[in-house]
């Protein structure tokens, strides 16, 4: 009796611990590179064992042969990857609005490893996904999200095959969502870039004597730097809301 009751709860808390550990590597603040594999293991884990506590009974028997284990534990990967990879496309946003920023303000030669997409990116870019990082801690929106890990169980029931339909127009609409806040995030500057550049033509075909562009380019920078001390603030404000609604979509509510 004891290594029945020992096989159907190892059993359990391996299932559970396959949707969470997939999502929990992808998703921002926690699966980050610059986080340690076994900070992100070991949170996991932790998560896992509270989590099997309360989903025991909704999740199916063990299968009787490697095959059909094999299908159930591939499903629950690709669930906890379209959990965490919704809200990591998110944080693309701001990689997008971060690189129109540098490209409007001139500073788009001044690379930086960006941590949040794992490779070089323009340094606005880079400050922006660390603030976005910094601003789902402050708001508790990683408490959102465990919660989420709960209640996916009942958007996505254990056992049963996701619709693969709905998951890749799911995943496309956050594609075009992200792009688009970024573009918004970023509107301010494709305005500014528009009507400086606009002006300083204007102004080398008066003074065609003048090298304008390389008397502009200070100017350009802290007229860039001012406009994003104006507009951060609420382009944060609403990338946070829009995190907020992802994470409210997998909470049903």
């Amino acid at each position: 009796m004891l290594e029945e009751y020992l096989t159907v709860n190892i059993f359990a808390f391996l299932l559970v611990f396959t949707r969470l550990g997939a999502a929990f590597m992808v998703v921002p603040g926690i699966g980050e590179n610059f986080v340690s594999p076994r900070v992100r293991l070991s949170i996991a884990l932790a998560v896992s064992f509270l989590v099997t506590q309360f989903v025991a009974d909704r999740l199916p028997p063990e299968p009787a042969t490697p095959m059909e284990l094999t299908i159930l534990l591939v499903t629950e990967v690709l669930i906890g990857l379209v959990i965490g990879g919704v809200l990591r496309l998110l944080m693309s946003s701001l990689h997008v609005a971060g690189t129109i920023i540098a490209q409007q303000s001139g500073l788009a030669a001044a690379m930086f490893f960006d941590p949040g997409q794992g490779t070089q990116g323009a340094i606005t870019s880079t400050f922006l996904t660390l603030m976005g990082i910094t601003m789902i801690f402050v708001t508790d929106m990683h408490f959102l999200f465990l919660q989420g890990t709960f209640a996916s169980y009942d958007l996505f029931p254990a056992g049963m095959i996701p619709p693969l339909g709905d998951i890749s127009m799911l995943v496309s609409d956050y594609v075009q969502t992200s792009f688009k806040l970024g573009f918004q995030i970023g509107a301010p500057f494709l305005v500014f870039g528009l009507t400086f550049y606009i002006g300083v033509g204007l102004i080398n075909r008066l003074m065609p004597q003048v090298q304008i562009f390389f008397v502009a380019m200070p100017l350009q920078i802290v007229l860039s730097f001012a406009i994003l001390a104006l507009t951060i603030g609420a382009g944060m404000m609403w990338f946070i809301g829009y995190y907020e609604a992802a994470l409210m979509r997998f909470l049903g509510e």
